[in-house]
């Protein structure tokens, strides 16, 4: 039986920490919430943990580099989801780009984004324990290759597919819209590339096997 995620979040915002629970309750579908963390406590606090949702809402930061200081030191334990202000995300581009962490900008509605990127986050270490079990790997009812592309090429798809159509209209966004844009699509390119490869090879796998 695959086991419960663990999810930590750290939030200053009594009421922003509600509003998170209050989505995780109305979506997720197998997960454990842990108490609401302070900063400092959340390694203390991280035995069994699969995801932390780190939101910098009122949260003050000494200096700029703080924050992936924070971050490496978590994800050291899992995965770090981090919501904050835009001109945040520079400082986190190795990180982001690294797999470890995901960024959301706190602007518009933007729990529910933050929310659903913990449940794929989720989904992810699932398949990946899937992948790793003996007795999955034995089994025909479950090929690996055909996983990876429905659960994740599909949707990658898609979001390189509205990041170019948006990028076609680049003369009516500003320069910093169309940088993060390009981004996006560079990354949902190597992750699509990074699923084809792990697919292929899973495939000559049970082929091997056979």
């Amino acid at each position: 039986m695959t086991p419960k995620g663990q999810i930590q979040v750290i939030c200053a915002i009594e009421q922003l920490a509600r509003d998170y629970v209050t989505e995780f309750h109305r979506t997720a579908e197998a997960l454990r919430l842990r108490p609401i963390a302070r900063r400092a406590e959340a390694r203390r606090l991280a035995a069994g943990i699969s995801v932390f949702l780190l939101d910098q809402s009122g949260i003050k930061t000494r200096s700029r580099q703080e924050l992936k200081r924070t971050v490496e030191r978590l994800i050291e334990v899992a995965p770090v989801i981090v919501v904050a202000a835009a001109d945040r995300q520079s400082e986190l581009t190795e990180l982001i780009d690294s797999g470890t962490t995901d960024f959301v900008t706190r602007a518009g509605n933007f729990v529910p984004v933050a929310v659903a990127l913990v449940e794929r986050r989720l989904k992810l270490a699932r398949m990946a324990m899937v992948a790793s079990s003996e007795e999955i790997k034995s089994s025909r009812s479950v090929n690996f290759g055909e996983i990876l592309r429905h659960e994740v090429n599909n949707p990658l798809t898609g979001i390189l597919g509205n990041a170019e159509m948006l990028l076609a209209k680049r003369d009516g966004l500003p320069a910093s819209a169309i940088e993060r844009l390009e981004t996006i699509a560079h990354l949902a390119v190597r992750l699509r590339e990074t699923v084809r490869r792990l697919s292929s090879a899973a495939e000559l796998r049970d082929v091997g096997s056979a």
